[in-house]
């Protein structure tokens, strides 16, 4: 058996989030498949993080174990032309030692959340951003984000599903930036919970809308509690951009 990691880039509106589901497709069934028509072998795709429905990857890490013998470049390009017309994609492919383990490995995981802030409709960028008419505040917005930063129990932003066996994580970074008529939103963290993401954006959004206080964000987070969340940001403008490992630079 040979270890291989892939990365991913993927459009998640068609999916039903990254890992298989009963209910509708998945990025895991999409690449799983592909990599069955490529090896005539039954392969088992392991991620560094989970995505909702909806959401997208710039660089999800990925790896699978493989009992045929092929190269890391014609497994990519075998595994690309059989994804057709899936909108996903392996922009890397190599192989890794059989101890390195694309979620248990994984340090650090990065997202962006992006807003288009706009009167206007979304037309070629539609399912790819927040459309948020009213003004944003972006400075707002990323003052009050700094109060999420650090060692919480983030139980106010975490979803009723979430697996995870605590809401507390450390943030390491918020920030909030605008390009021109989009805002972004960065989050890097070692792990988040269910909805985490989201669930942040959705209270800045309503910081920068001037419905909430700068200081309502941090009496949100300390009270602990899923009724004091304002708003759940919809999944359409959330990407996974990176997971950190050890060897990285």
């Amino acid at each position: 058996m040979t270890r291989f990691a892939l990365t991913l880039e993927f459009d998640g509106t068609p999916f039903y989030g990254l890992q298989r589901q009963k209910d509708g497709p998945s990025v895991q069934q999409a690449v799983e498949d592909a990599a069955f028509r490529v090896l005539g072998e039954e392969v088992r795709l392991h991620s560094a993080g989970r995505t909702d429905t909806g959401v997208h990857a710039l660089a999800m890490r990925s790896h699978m174990d493989i009992a045929k013998d092929i190269k890391p470049f014609r497994l990519m390009e075998a595994l690309n032309a059989h994804l057709r017309p899936d909108p996903v994609a392996v922009t890397q492919c190599e192989v890794v030692p059989d101890d390195w383990h694309a979620r248990f490995s994984c340090i650090g995981r990065a997202y962006v959340y992006r807003i288009a802030n706009r009167r206007a409709p979304l037309t070629l960028d539609r399912d790819r951003l927040w459309l948020v008419p009213q003004e944003l505040d972006h400075e707002a917005m990323h003052r009050a984000a700094q109060a999420l930063v650090g060692l919480h129990d983030f139980t106010t932003f975490r979803s009723v599903h979430c697996q995870s066996d605590s809401p507390v994580k450390t943030l390491d970074r918020l920030d909030v930036e605008r390009e021109g008529e989009e805002v972004r939103i960065h989050a890097e963290a070692r792990s988040f919970l269910h909805h985490q993401v989201r669930s942040m954006v959705g209270c800045l959004a309503l910081v920068g809308m001037g419905r909430w206080r700068e200081e309502q964000l941090a009496e949100a987070l300390a009270a602990r509690d899923r009724q004091a969340l304002g708003l759940n940001a919809p999944s359409a403008g959330l990407y996974f951009v990176r997971a950190v490992y050890p060897e990285d630079d």
